[in-house]
């Protein structure tokens, strides 16, 4: 089964990629790796949320922000070499804008991790950061990118 398929089979679409915010790429592919940007949880071409986690965003909520950066992420590479060229999810980091005090990053980077898993089994099992920071790119909670190994 293609990976295409098993997004439809799970009834997920792939957004549009989201313009870059700044002087970048969404993905670069350099021998059999792509390597996106840092993607943010952009909705329709919208952010979906600021704000910290453990303050004003619950980390279930940014669990699910985690999830659509991953997916913003997917849709990163397939514009890039075609979602159905990847043979390996390499590794995942995830950077978290936390409230001071809050220590659950892995919880909510487990929104990407979890969406890997479900759409590509072994395939999708990767190493990974969750890595809690003060701020990051339009006051958003969450951004995810990913290393993806690509067949020819």
């Amino acid at each position: 089964m293609s990976w295409r398929a098993r997004l439809s089979e799970l009834g997920i679409d792939l957004p549009s990629v989201p313009a870059p915010a700044g002087a970048y790429v969404p993905a670069v592919k350099s021998g059999s790796l792509v390597f996106t940007a840092g993607q943010v949880p952009f909705v329709d071409g919208k952010v979906a949320a600021t704000g910290k986690v453990g303050r004003e965003i619950s980390p279930e909520e940014a669990k699910g922000h985690a999830r659509t950066c991953a997916l913003n992420a997917l849709a990163a590479v397939d514009a890039l070499v075609g979602l159905d060229a990847v043979t390996r999810v390499v590794k995942v980091v995830g950077f978290v804008a936390s409230a001071e005090g809050f220590t659950g990053q892995p919880g909510v980077v487990n929104g990407a991790s979890e969406l890997l898993g479900e759409v590509f089994g072994d395939v999708g099992q990767h190493a990974r950061s969750a890595v809690g920071v003060a701020e990051l790119p339009l006051g958003v909670p969450v951004e995810v990118e990913l290393i993806v190994e690509v067949g020819e």
